[in-house]
């Protein structure tokens, strides 16, 4: 098997669709060891490519059940976040529960997963974790306020744990992809109260929003932005995905506030 700038083997979460799934082939078509979780797991081991797949069953937000899933891993350089949902509804309206869950899988996931597996990747030279943020990680996108305030919390969890983890050989990444056309846009819960004030000004942006993801990358243009981060001794600390959205994020750098706030207000 070749050198690789950090190893082998990779771990994915959310592998069993979208980007996640897209990342995990491509990896062990690519010679990497993969473990790709899921809270369905599948199949234990398939040859793909130069490389194997390992499907392991546990969910992000149950401690006990990654741990019991973990057990196995023996080695690992890289962990590559992409388990995640959307919770649609205005910032308002948007009952507790749903905000939780929303926190609980994109944001606590994250945190569950790393906390276990840290330990195994500072035991490398060189090893590395990439996080599947979003552009609604640097632009809040209008009734996803609690999905763009989850991935505003991993961009700064992203960059804390750079920092900390630096001296141990932890390289730390996060990918930002735009509209992709996966199965996440069905799965999106939608949380509007019928009683709400917002009720037909978010149906509007919702529908915007799942018209643009259909249109959107797929999820094979992110997967391959990762394994070019893997590819890179020294990975970028954030990277938008496409062409449209490194002209966004360079955008939001430089735009005032309420024209940045005009221009999102018209989209949605």
């Amino acid at each position: 098997m070749p050198k690789r700038k950090y190893g082998n083997n990779v771990l994915i979460t959310g592998a069993s669709s979208g980007i996640g799934k897209a990342t995990a082939q491509l990896f062990a078509e690519h010679g990497y060891n993969v473990y790709a979780l899921s809270r369905r797991g599948g199949e234990k081991n398939i040859r793909c490519g130069e490389g194997t797949i390992t499907n392991l069953a546990a969910d992000v937000t149950k401690p006990e059940t990654l741990e019991k899933a973990f057990k196995e891993i023996k080695e690992l350089q890289i962990i590559i976040h992409c388990a995640g949902m959307g919770v649609a509804g205005s910032a308002e309206c948007t009952p507790d529960e749903a905000a939780r869950r929303q926190m609980d899988t994109n944001y606590f996931g994250v945190l569950n997963v790393n906390r276990l597996l840290l330990p195994l990747l500072r035991k490398n030279e060189r090893s590395l974790v990439m996080i599947t943020s979003s552009v609604a990680g640097f632009i809040p996108i209008p009734f996803q306020s609690h999905y763009s305030s989850s991935k505003y919390a991993l961009e700064a969890y992203g960059e804390a744990l750079r920092m900390e983890a630096k001296p141990y050989g932890v390289r730390v990444c996060l990918v930002e992809p735009g509209d992709t056309k996966t199965g996440f846009t069905k799965a999106r819960t939608y949380n509007e109260p019928e009683d709400s004030p917002y009720l037909e000004k978010c149906k509007k942006a919702v529908a915007r929003m799942e018209k643009d993801e259909q249109n959107g990358a797929s999820p094979e243009s992110v997967a391959r932005v990762f394994l070019r981060q893997a590819n890179r001794k020294n990975p970028k600390v954030r990277v938008a995905v496409g062409f449209i959205y490194k002209f966004f994020a360079f955008l939001v750098r430089i735009l005032p506030v309420k024209l940045k706030d005009l221009v999102l207000s018209i989209m949605y």
